[in-house]
């Protein structure tokens, strides 16, 4: 476990590597976002203020994500407290976002679609995120075998997880998905015939079905009917993201994708999402 920068690098401060690696997180997303806004020539200035309700609604939903975890009220921390000391959630991060976007776009009139901008983007700064998680939390349940990670005595405590066992790296997990979920995007699917703004639905549905999963080996509490509460959120958006997905693959949304169709081979459905992602 390597709680603050200090820890790491003896002499640096001691902020936490959980905000570090959030910090680098956002970076990132703004060199991916950067480079991909100029490959598809998008120069209205309104895109600012989209990127910046992006980033606010993902702070701002983040914190808010999880501040009702008992259902006592008096457990839980006051709002002021949860936003500047609380835990954060990446899925209510997500949703915070999206919302983030289509208010800023409304405020300011933004008119096109922005998912293929924001997709690669968002998976890239997932994966550095996670980082943070697993030098910071608790991995995940005990493997019940002889491999995971094993945490001393110490780190244990300060996690609140089992020591001298295997424990699941559930965050190791996730990390080598965003990766090879941003491989797909940033040499793949990116340059494919999509619908205008639709490389973020299939990146969001593929992480929805990926942390439903990966919850089974996390160390969270279960809340109902044996699930966590992050499974009983991907439990009711999960369905909604498929029927979008079915709905959009009737109308031919994805055909530059799908194997053998003449959209693909023809390129005019790329055409059309350059100008319009």
């Amino acid at each position: 476990m390597i709680p603050t920068l200090a820890d790491l690098i003896p002499g640096l401060p001691p902020l936490g590597m959980h905000s570090v690696m959030v910090a680098l997180a956002f970076a990132a997303a703004g060199v991916v976002f950067s480079i991909e806004r100029r490959r598809r020539g998008v120069t209205d200035p309104r895109i600012a203020y989209v990127v910046l309700g992006c980033v606010a609604g993902a702070a701002l939903a983040a914190r808010l994500g999880t501040w009702f975890q008992h259902l006592n009220p008096a457990e839980n921390l006051s709002l002021v407290d949860q936003l500047l000391h609380g835990n954060a959630s990446f899925l209510a991060a997500l949703f915070g976002a999206w919302i983030g976007v289509h208010v800023s776009k409304a405020i300011v009139g933004y008119p096109d679609r922005t998912g293929d901008l924001f997709a690669p983007a968002v998976a890239l700064a997932m994966a550095i995120g996670r980082v943070g998680c697993l030098l910071t939390e608790n991995p995940g349940l005990p493997t019940g075998s002889g491999w995971g990670i094993v945490l001393d005595p110490a780190a244990a405590a300060r996690v609140g997880a089992p020591a001298g066992v295997g424990l699941h790296p559930s965050f190791v997990y996730e990390i080598a998905f965003h990766l090879v979920a941003f491989g797909v995007l940033w040499l793949w699917l990116r340059f494919t015939p999509v619908a205008p703004g639709e490389l973020l639905t299939l990146y969001i549905a593929a992480y929805a079905g990926f942390r439903f999963l990966i919850e089974f080996v996390r160390d969270n509490d279960v809340a109902w009917l044996g699930l966590t509460r992050p499974q009983l959120f991907l439990a009711v958006t999960i369905p909604v993201l498929l029927v979008r997905i079915a709905l959009l693959v009737r109308r031919g949304a994805f055909d530059g994708v799908l194997p053998g169709s003449r959209r693909s081979a023809s390129g005019e459905a790329g055409v059309t999402r350059e100008r319009h992602a």
